[in-house]
């Protein structure tokens, strides 16, 4: 097994670095990004870097071809969705635009190179509203007493994974006479989220009597992270007799978009509440949901319902 390449940090006080094209190069396309963005970014950059290594291609002497493989590489053995392809490509194709800009290559190899087409509906469906009323009740009578915090943070406030687990208790506090969160996002952006009654009473039931930490406690008292957030929903899941085929956190914050679409809020109150920067993101959650709700088969099954 080929171990994982070490790129950074860079050993500012070993000049090695600087003879090394390869891990400037790394360090410098991170270097633009900061928090998940950068975690996100690094992950994948090593994805393809790690495929190069096992290959004895040298990344900065890649060419069109060789990304073009990565790519097949991603489709047809490890069998990855467009959307993941698509996303790991940007990456790769950042990396190398990073490298032109900083002299190191003439021309990007991840140019011109065919992406798959990601569909415009999300691959994510969500939950029903009465599926999230069921996962509520479950989370609410649960023995953790952060459960019900969990599943009230993604579901009825939005919040990404990573946003909830982030939180600490310093980050509550008071706006113009309403409970509000600090949250950071994506792009380390701060903004204040105001805290419905039913939220806030989960929230000081997660805290109980602490003053400080995090918001959110694993079972020996530890910050939540993403991996135990969904094992815990996936439990929840279970108890309140959601059959899903893999529920994952962003399922709730899927349901949060397309709940308030049925509740009649605007679409732009909803792209501002869930902090997308494109309304095209918001419809993207609601498009799939919508095309089987109206899908023309009932209408040809009840058009022939009397011969079936």
């Amino acid at each position: 097994m080929t171990s994982t390449p070490e790129y950074l940090p860079v050993p500012l006080t070993d000049d090695h670095w600087r003879a090394d094209p390869l891990r400037l190069a790394v360090a410098g396309y991170l270097a633009r990004y900061r928090g998940e963005t950068r975690r996100h970014a690094e992950s994948d950059l090593r994805a393809y870097l790690m495929w190069c290594a096992e290959r004895g291609l040298e990344p900065l002497a890649a060419r069109r071809p060789h990304v073009e493989l990565y790519v097949r590489w991603m489709q047809e053995t490890r069998r990855y969705a467009a959307s993941t392809v698509s996303r790991r490509m940007s990456i790769v194709a950042g990396f190398y635009r990073t490298c032109v800009i900083d002299d190191l290559l003439e021309h990007s190899p991840a140019d011109y190179v065919r992406r798959p087409n990601v569909p415009p509906e999300s691959p994510t469906l969500g939950l029903s509203h009465l599926q999230l009323e069921a996962l509520l009740t479950a989370a609410r009578l649960s023995t953790n007493t952060g459960d019900f915090a969990l599943v009230c943070l993604l579901g009825l406030l939005g919040l990404r994974i990573f946003e909830a687990c982030a939180l600490d208790i310093g980050d509550l506090g008071e706006e113009h006479g309403h409970r509000v969160l600090r949250v950071v996002g994506k792009g380390h952006k701060v903004v204040l989220v105001p805290l419905p009654p039913a939220v806030a009473r989960s929230v000081d039931r997660a805290i109980n009597a602490r003053t400080d930490g995090p918001l959110l406690l694993n079972t020996v008292g530890r910050r939540l992270d993403r991996h135990s957030a969904t094992r815990r929903l996936r439990h929840l899941a279970n108890d309140a007799g959601v059959r899903l085929p893999r529920m994952h956190p962003h399922m709730l914050r899927h349901t949060y978009v397309t709940t308030m679409l049925d509740a009649g809020v605007d679409l732009r109150d909803v792209q501002i509440a869930a902090r997308h920067a494109d309304p095209r993101t918001t419809m993207r959650y609601d498009r799939a949901r919508t095309t089987l709700d109206r899908h023309p088969n009932y209408i040809l099954a009840a058009y022939m319902a009397s011969g079936t």
